[in-house]
């Protein structure tokens, strides 16, 4: 399982942030974190070059903590133009010889590529498709019950195995089921704020 929800926690609800609301647990092991929980993760998020970039993110932090993710995000952000895909589309053998010296960014060489080759497939679809295909892949929300505790949020699902198929079938790499939940959870498509969590109560998601 990838994204913050997944990282190493107590596997209880909530627990009383700096300010004493209950916040999900994985939120509160660093500050950062603290500040993507609040105002970032289960958010909607719409367009094609934000999901781009939450899905290349995501790619990145396989294997990794999420926190090695945010604290190198501005990073990313300047190494790969911003997300925009016409640009990343444009990379060539010699970008990606450059993002491999690169140290504000995580230097694998699958990973760089493969967010380099999704770029060129998205780069061919129509404006706001990709936005489309990841959306269509929301689950209806009516009747899906909070989880309580971490250990009730799921690491797959039905639909994110459904998304990461079409993605791999249309040519994306490093998108598997896992990686495919962990951007529905951080983009809004579900809700995996816990039920008695801050976030989850005062409507912010």
């Amino acid at each position: 399982m990838t994204g913050p929800a997944s990282e190493p926690a107590p596997q209880g609800g909530p627990l009383p942030g700096p300010d004493g609301l209950p916040r999900c647990p994985w939120g509160l092991s660093a500050e950062e974190y603290v500040a993507y929980h609040d105002n970032e993760w289960g958010r909607p998020v719409r367009g094609d070059d934000a999901l781009f970039e939450r899905l290349c993110l995501e790619a990145f932090q396989s294997g990794l903590s999420w926190l090695t993710i945010l604290r190198r995000r501005e990073g990313f952000r300047a190494a790969f133009e911003g997300f925009r895909i016409a640009a990343v589309a444009e990379f060539t053998e010699q970008d990606v010889e450059r993002l491999l010296t690169d140290t504000r960014i995580i230097r694998n060489r699958a990973k760089i590529e493969a967010a380099v080759g999704n770029a060129r497939v998205a780069a061919g679809w129509p404006e706001g498709e990709l936005d489309r295909l990841i959306w269509s892949y929301a689950p209806d929300a009516e009747g899906r019950e909070a989880p309580r505790g971490l250990g009730d949020v799921p690491a797959t699902t039905p639909e994110s195995k459904a998304l990461a198929k079409e993605l791999k079938k249309r040519g994306f790499r490093f998108v598997g089921p896992t990686t495919a939940y962990a951007l529905m959870q951080a983009c809004g498509l579900v809700n995996d704020h816990l039920a008695d969590c801050t976030a989850r109560s005062l409507g912010r998601v």
